[in-house]
């Protein structure tokens, strides 16, 4: 498409400006120079252009140039990766049409677009925020066949606006399918769904699950061209899971273009047929449950009191089965446990098995581990007996994501319960291919069970400065209301920084390391007769005002905020480390120094 001849000559002044601000020619000169004088021979007087390309493309000059000359504009394609193993996601604001695209031409793509969203009724009220305001906003996360994408964060809106398009690849596993596009047909059998989480971020970055769908993405191949839009009803979760959060509009595509669709009566029969199946599946599990939990209760009539099910009443049980999952992805073997805490309260919490034969008992709520060393209740009550230290008192069942366990041994009393869970007389199983016949939507692929993990989107140098500035402010403020002034001494900030590092590498490595030079830093920075003291903590979030508050909770810490004194000077220094799913490990440490008066 050709540009008017103004628009030709604003865009060549653009690139020529920002050609000279990147100082290009005097790059392409000094390249130049050094080709000829290392890579020509003594009676070869000329360079090609071909060479001397070649040259500027290994230099990577090329693609500086490529990268700095970014426009935005409506008709400017939007490059992607090349690689189709690459989560693929761009925006498309102006057109709900495909873009051309750098995507591997041998493999099927759905292309998913969302295209806004309405009726998200708790936010009927909200104003629009003002431009550069902090507000509310909506991610959307999607998790298909392996492969993840994420929306752009949008205001939190009655209407929130969601423009964006995923390519999300389609194709066998098996073997001698995996270079080979996939047909209608083909496509037809892959019954994976499209999980998608709507995640909400407060104004201090606090994130919360508002809703996650199952998308049943196959009714594309039987609709006219291989297009469809359809509406997606948001049902909150946990005591909300029956109340409607919001409605995404979505339009599914297939690229390339299907050659032969499918009838839409040979996809709904196939969906049919599959529902079907899941029914039938359930309903044997359900017969074998009821048998199972009959043969237990001829073990012992009393088993009919014991907290043998997969949930406990209270607010533990989404806690300890995210604990579990996560020692599971760790490669620990670990259960969720169901019973009671004292005064007979349902409870549930966490246990791993350790190769040497060591129970770990981890409660989920507050971090804490015990081992447990089993009481033998035939021993003489004169006999030192190990005293438990854990508040759990009965166990009836454990389980994980393949095996369910129901306690059978005499007395379910977690002090004297023997955890050998291959021993049949003491734990019944549950057949496992019971359980595997009744997995959840998208257990059954065969693809690796765990999607990649997402690199982190934090800027650790920008959020620590944020977060230390935030924090001088917050002191400032709080030594004010003491009538105290405050002095800042930068330099002894940045002695603080080697510490955080070493404090952080440490935790990751459990070796200590720079210990000896941070302390004679600081010496060299504290004249004789004055004091230094230090308070290092960590956090695992980026809420400068609630870190504050926890950190006044300490006494020493307080000590060192609302120091008084004769020259008192304060220093902060903040580092964030950051890890994969922009998780992040947050290291403060305050510090002052001050004139001691004896």
């Amino acid at each position: 498409m050709s540009l008017p001849p103004e628009k030709a000559s604003e865009l060549k002044q653009l690139i020529h400006q920002q050609l000279s601000k990147m100082d290009v020619h005097g790059r392409i000169r000094e390249i130049l120079a050094e080709t000829i004088r290392e890579e020509l021979a003594p009676d070869q007087q000329q360079l090609s252009t071909e060479d001397l390309i070649k040259a500027l493309r290994r230099r990577g000059i090329i693609d500086d140039v490529m990268k700095e000359l970014n426009f935005v504009t409506d008709s400017v394609d939007q490059e992607l990766p090349s690689s189709p193993k690459q989560p693929v996601c761009f925006t498309d604001r102006q057109s709900t049409l495909l873009k051309k695209t750098n995507i591997d031409p041998t493999r099927r793509y759905l292309y998913l677009q969302v295209l806004g969203g309405k009726a998200f009724l708790e936010h009927l009220q909200e104003p629009e925020p003002l431009p550069g305001q902090v507000c509310s906003t909506f991610t959307l996360c999607l998790h298909f066949r392996n492969q993840r994408f994420r929306s752009k964060p949008v205001p939190c809106a009655c209407e929130p606006d969601f423009h964006d398009g995923f390519l999300l690849e389609v194709h066998r596993e098996s073997l001698g399918d995996g270079t080979r596009m996939a047909d209608s047909t083909t496509m037809l059998s892959i019954s994976d769904p499209v999980h998608m989480v709507l995640i909400k971020t407060d104004i201090f970055g606090e994130t919360t699950l508002v809703a996650s769908y199952f998308l049943e993405w196959r009714s594309v191949l039987g609709s006219e061209n291989g297009v469809t839009s359809l509406t997606v009803e948001l049902m909150g979760v946990g005591t909300e899971s029956k109340v409607s959060v919001g409605i995404l509009n979505i339009k599914l595509e297939m690229y390339p273009p299907l050659n032969q669709t499918l009838s839409q009566e040979v996809v709904n029969t196939q969906l049919a047929l599959e529902r079907q199946k899941t029914a039938e599946k359930e309903r044997l599990f359900l017969v074998y449950a009821k048998q199972w939990w009959r043969e237990y209760l001829q073990i012992r009539p009393s088993h009919n009191s014991r907290l043998v099910k997969i949930f406990a009443q209270g607010d533990c049980e989404d806690h300890a089965n995210l604990l579990c999952s996560l020692l599971l992805g760790y490669g620990l073997e670990a259960f969720v446990c169901v019973g009671t805490k004292a005064k007979g309260i349902p409870h549930a919490w966490v246990m791993t098995c350790g190769t040497d034969g060591t129970v770990t008992f981890w409660e989920s709520l507050t971090g804490h581990r015990y081992i447990h060393k089993p009481v033998n209740p035939d021993e003489s009550p004169v006999a030192e007996q190990p005293k438990p230290l854990y508040p759990y008192r009965t166990i009836g069942c454990v389980f994980n994501h393949q095996m369910f366990l129901g306690n059978c041994q005499p007395s379910d009393s977690v002090e004297i319960c023997v955890f050998d869970l291959n021993d049949e007389s003491k734990w019944k199983p549950m057949s496992e291919e019971a359980i595997k016949s009744v997995c959840a939507p998208g257990a059954t692929t065969s693809l690796p069970p765990f999607p990649p993990l997402c690199a982190s989107t934090i800027d650790a140098s920008v959020t620590s400065n944020e977060i230390e500035m935030q924090l001088r402010l917050l002191v400032s403020e709080h030594r004010k209301d003491l009538g105290l002034t405050t002095v800042w001494e930068d330099q002894l900030s940045y002695l603080l920084s080697p510490a955080l590092a070493s404090y952080e590498f440490e935790r990751t490595t459990s070796i200590s390391a720079g210990n000896e030079e941070f302390q004679d830093a600081i010496r060299r920075a504290v004249p004789d007769g004055h004091t230094f003291k230090g308070f290092p903590i960590h956090f695992v979030y980026r809420n400068a005002r609630r870190a504050f508050a926890t950190c006044l909770r300490s006494p020493f810490c307080e000590e060192i905020i609302c120091c008084r004194g004769d020259q008192v000077r304060l220093a902060v220094r903040v580092r964030v480390f950051t890890y994969p799913e922009s998780a992040c490990a947050v290291w403060i440490m305050f510090a002052c120094k001050y004139r001691s008066v004896l």
